[in-house]
Formats: C-alpha cells, structure tokens, sequence
C-alpha cells in the first residue's frame, strides 16, 4: 500500500531534464520535447549522470553547430538561432548573450553533434564506415572554443552510449533471426515436448535396461582405469629418477610433473580400486532395493499413461509464477521511484563551498549563494529523501522480497500437492484403472485449494524466511568483499553453508510434508513429522530411489535437449538436402540453436518434474502400504503385481525366518 501510495514508475521509465520535470510531461515547459538532450556530451555522458539524468531536454539535433558560429551566423540569417534555441532551455530566447555567460549559466548547449533518440534520449549517430568512426560522416569536429575535436574523442567520452547503440544492433539482429526461424524454433520445441512424453511413457520398459547398462558401463570404465594406472606404475617403476615420492617434490603447479611418478600411479589405482570394490559390494548388498527403485519408476510410467492431465499442469504454474513475478516488480518499481526530487548545488568554480549541497529551486535565487558562486545552478540530482520513509525503503523492499519468495514456494507447493494427490488417488485404487476417480487433477487441485492452503502457505513461510537470509548473507558477503577481516570473512561464509543446507532439508521436508497432506488431508507439522519418519525407517530405500530417479531424469533431460539440439543444428546450417532451400540465412546462428536447446531442456525439465513427484508419491504409498498391510485377504497390499513379487523375495525372507 505504501508503494502504490507514494511511488511513480515515470521517474524510472521516462528521462528527467535538469529542473526535474519529466520529458514531453503534459503541463510542464518540456510538454513537447520528449527526448533527452545532453548539453556538452564530451562533459556529462558518463555513466553517474546517465543514471541520475542531470542533462537539459530538448530535441536531437542532426548537424554539427557549435554557440559561437551561431551568433556569427545569426547577424546575416536568424533561422540558425530558431534551430539553435529549440536546444535551449525552455524560454531562453537571447541570441546576443555571450558566449561566455551561456555557457557560465548553462542556457544552451556549448555545441551540438548529430544525434538520434534511443530510450528517448539522444545519442550521438556513431557510424562505422570501412573501419573508421564517423559521425555524420565526419572524423573530426571543432567545439565551443573552436578547438578540432575527433570523433574518436566523442567516442571515449559517450563510451557507455557506444555499448548501448552496439547491443541495440545486436538485439535488432537477433530479433530478426527470431523472425526470419520463428516456426524452426516451435517445431524443434514441439519435437523436445513429444521425445518427452515418449520417454516418459517408455520408462516401463526401459528403466531397468538403462540403469543396469549404466552400472555395467561404470563398472567397466572404472576397471579400465585400473589397468591403466596398473600399466602407467609398471612402466614408471624401470624409469630412472620416477620412484622419487610426493612429498619429496612437494608443492607443484604443473600437474604434469605428478604424472611422471610411480607413485601417484600407485594413489590413482588404489582409490579406483577401492572404488570398484565399492561399487560391487554396494550392488550386491542392494540389489533388491534397486529392483524396488526400478519397479516404482516403471509405476511411475504406467501412472502417467492414466493420468496424462497431469503432465500439462506445469503451465498452470508457469501463468502464477509470472503473476507473481509481475506482482513483486510492479511493488519494487512503485517503491524504488517513491523518492522525492533532490536538487544539488553545482558550480563551474571548484572552490565553491556549496557545491554538491541540497538546494531548493524556488528560494535558490533569494539566497547569497550565486553571489558567494557566481554561475552556481540549482540542478536536479537524483531521487530520495531523508524522511523516515525514505530511510526505510530498504526494508520495504526486503519484505517485499520476503513476499514475493513466500508466493513463490507456495505456487510450486501447491502444484507438488495437486500431482501428489493425483497420483496418490492411483495407486490407492484397488482395481485400476477402473477405480481411478474422473478428472483426478482438477479434484486433487480443489482439494488442495479449498482444505490445505494454510499447510501449504506455512510450509512456504518457513521456506522463504531461510532463502530471505540467505539473500541477505549474500547481499553482506558481497558488501564485506573489499574487507580485510578474515574472521568475518570465515564466519559468514560458515553461515552460508549452514543456510544452505537448512534450505536443501527443507525443500526435502515440505516435498514429502506436501505428499502425506495430499494422501490424509493433515496439517503440515503432522504431515512432516509422519513422513520424516517414514523415511527414516526406510533410509536405505530413499537414497537407493533417489539417486536412481535423479540420474535417470537427468540423463533423459540431457538426451532429449542434445538430440533436439542435433535436429536443429542440421536444420540451420542445411546439412539436410531436402529442406535446404526453406532455411533461412540467419545473422546469429547460435541464437536460435542455444533457444531451442535450453527450451527443450525446460519442457524436458516440466515433464519429468512431474514424472519424480510421481514417484516420490508412490514411494510413499508403498511404504505406507508395507506398513499399514501385510498382504493377507483382510489386509491386502494395493501396490503393483510388479512391486508384490519383489516384495515377496525380498521382504517375506525375513518373517520366514522369524516364523
């Protein structure tokens, strides 16, 4: 409320001349001049007065003039002073006044270069011809006391508007190779959006195949490493000079005077060795938790291939996300353009004891400081203030931020929520698909809006309150970069770490918080505690599934966007015959061949999110089944036929034996 009460986003959209007013602002002498003049580019294009707008406004000029040949010129043509004055300060109409005076007064420009507007501002018209900067095409140029000036100097003093105008041509290049292969962009996206939903439907059959072809692959690369530090140590050790050890050399730059010693062959076999043995012994100990991990994303698949709906629901989060992104910027614009116009002392003498001091336009010309400082200007500085509001702005801005992060976490959490009780309805249907309720998205999705917004809300809560200080240690690390002390240094560091992993636990906490409110309609402490401990009493489990589904995603993810981005690169640089002649020639090749990449990498990132809450709901339901059932006629298990006969070999062994 404060915001929208107090800010202006025109102090931040449109420029501002030196008196405050606003460029073609209706009301104002500037009504009809709506582009920023600067009046001594070679003085004042720097980037502080870039930001704080301290240049008069008038229109852009587009030859070279200077005051001088104006008021030569003027005594035989008055239309030279008509151009000149429009350049001016608004009501400023004395040609005869000298040069030195308007210039001290700062009523007109010292000079004037050919200009365009750009963000409503002029620039000087750089142009490149056959590798040399020219304006208009001239070199060279003579400025208010006749001295010749290059073009090249004009260039060193605009440098910031030279990168502006360079990636204004860059950008208007780039647009046009997104117009000229728009529809190239749209089919490799529409091919990365099929890939994915046939990988994901394909996952019932092909997740073992690939899991165990990955393990294979592992398990042989790492035995080739073996032989061949085995290779590398037996050949060092009948090489003069190699047994010499690590710690008699020391510390090394160069990397390659390791590799020479025996030695280090000997470290390298040892660790993959270890390694090896690892990788066996763990398989072998787990086998049956990765046939589990296996079954359940083949679940996953098959649930998918029911509830199809539920792969679409990312773009209902997508439209809030943006909402909420539209929301926090509008706020910290409103907030960050609630400052009053603050009006500075400036002076051509530098000796002026009150220059840079805050003024006041109206009472500035009652005071004795134009003559204390003769020429002395009141001109607007920036905005801000020095109230107890403008004080506070920074934490206004903080809990605008806190706000924004809370409505963040909770769209993602209730579209967690909604593809949690989508697919928890699945798999406890005991006849599927018949069981399986219509419309089990948008129900889920009702559900969630209507019982469960404050769990969803106060999960979100703590989150954002944990990502809010960590904002903050990042915003204080990068304050303290220029310091010397270390302790500081260290402890905010030790913070960051901590902060860090608090939040990775708690992202993992409300995930699975989300899941049991979804399954029993809890509040969210009772949900966490209750899948806190289900998951520690099912620990090796987690991790097996874990790590099994999020490399196998992320190996899906990297597929589909290379093979995606393969099409693509065979389309735009015409290795296909077929279609060669449709392809159109294009400024930035990479643009539209990066653009498809990363889009499929991000539809390929939205279908298998949906696809891993999938299986981290099932693999909830199937812990829950294992302990709320024991598969007789009175308590019958609900999970898969699938996940009953690994079940059967791997957890019926042990009541055999207690039995």
């Amino acid at each position: 409320v404060v915001a929208w009460i107090h800010g202006d986003p025109r102090k931040v959209i449109y420029p501002t001349d030196s008196t405050g007013q606003f460029c073609g602002q209706k009301g104002t002498p500037n009504a009809k001049k709506a582009i920023l003049f600067y009046f001594n580019i070679l003085k004042c294009a720097s980037p502080a007065v870039l930001i704080n707008l301290q240049c008069p406004t008038t229109q852009c000029p587009d030859r070279f003039a200077t005051y001088t040949d104006m008021q030569l010129q003027y005594r035989f043509n008055k239309s030279h002073w008509d151009y000149y004055k429009q350049f001016c300060k608004p009501g400023f109409n004395n040609p005869k006044k000298s040069v030195a005076q308007v210039l001290r007064d700062e009523d007109c420009p010292s000079m004037i270069v050919p200009s365009r507007p750009f963000l409503q501002r002029c620039f000087p018209d750089f142009i490149t011809r056959n590798g040399t900067l020219t304006v208009a095409n001239k070199t060279a140029f003579k400025d208010a006391l006749d001295t010749a000036r290059s073009v090249t100097e004009l260039r060193d003093a605009a440098n910031g508007i030279t990168s502006i105008h360079e990636a204004k041509e860059v950008g208007m290049k780039i647009v046009e190779d997104y117009a000229s292969c728009w529809y190239w962009i749209v089919i490799g996206l529409a091919i990365a959006l099929v890939i994915s939903l046939i990988f994901i439907l394909l996952l019932r059959f092909t997740a073992g195949f690939l899991l165990y072809f990955i393990i294979i692959a592992v398990i042989l690369l790492v035995a080739y490493g073996i032989w061949h530090c085995y290779w590398e140590f037996t050949v060092l050790r009948q090489t003069p000079g190699a047994d010499v050890t690590i710690s008699d050399i020391g510390f090394q730059t160069d990397l390659h005077v390791y590799l020479q010693l025996s030695q280090t062959w000997l470290v390298f076999m040892v660790t993959l060795g270890l390694t090896e043995v690892s990788i066996v012994l763990i398989l072998i100990f787990l086998r049956k938790r990765v046939r589990i991990a296996i079954a359940l994303l083949r679940e996953g698949s098959r649930a998918i291939s029911y509830i199809m709906s539920a792969l679409f629901y990312p773009i209902i989060t997508f439209m809030l996300l943006a909402v909420c992104i539209a929301y926090w910027a509008m706020t910290a614009l409103f907030l960050a353009s609630s400052g009053d116009a603050v009006y500075k002392v400036t002076s051509v003498h530098p000796n002026c004891k009150y220059a840079n001091q805050t003024c006041s336009p109206e009472s500035f010309n009652r005071t004795n400081i134009t003559k204390q400082c003769p020429g002395a200007q009141c001109l607007f500085a920036f905005y801000g203030g020095e109230s107890l509001y403008h004080r506070y702005i920074f934490i206004l801005q903080l809990c605008n931020l806190l706000v924004f992060l809370w409505l963040v976490n909770f769209t993602i959490a209730l579209g967690q929520c909604t593809i949690a009780g989508a697919f928890a309805s699945y798999y406890w249907a005991r006849r599927k698909p018949a069981d399986i309720p219509p419309c089990p998205v948008f129900s889920s999705f009702s559900r969630a809006i209507r019982y469960h917004t404050g769990s969803l809300a106060f999960g979100s809560l703590i989150l954002a309150v944990v990502q809010l200080i960590r904002v903050i240690l990042e915003y204080l690390d990068n304050k303290l970069k220029g310091a010397h002390n270390v302790f500081a240094r260290f402890l905010l560091c030790c913070l960051k770490c901590c902060f860090w992993c608090l939040e990775r636990f708690i992202r993992f906490m409300n995930r699975n918080a989300y899941i049991m409110i979804a399954i029993y309609g809890k509040n969210f402490c009772t949900s966490a505690r209750e899948a806190f401990y289900l998951l520690m009493r099912n620990v090796v489990r987690v991790a097996v599934l874990d790590k099994v589904t999020d490399f196998l995603l992320f190996l899906g993810k990297l597929l589909i966007a290379g093979s995606v981005g393969v099409i693509a690169f065979l389309l735009l640089t015409r290795k296909i015959p077929i279609i060669q002649e449709e392809v159109p020639v294009l400024n930035y090749y990479c643009v539209p061949l990066l653009t498809v990449i990363l889009g499929s990498y991000l539809i390929a990132h939205s279908f298998f999110s949906v696809y891993a809450m999938c299986v981290d709901t099932l693999f909830l339901c199937f812990c829950e089944d294992l302990e709320r059932n024991d598969g007789t006629t009175a308590k019958p298990f609900l999970m898969s036929p699938g996940l009953k006969r690994i079940l059967g070999r791997a957890e019926q062994s042990p009541k055999k034996s207690r039995g």
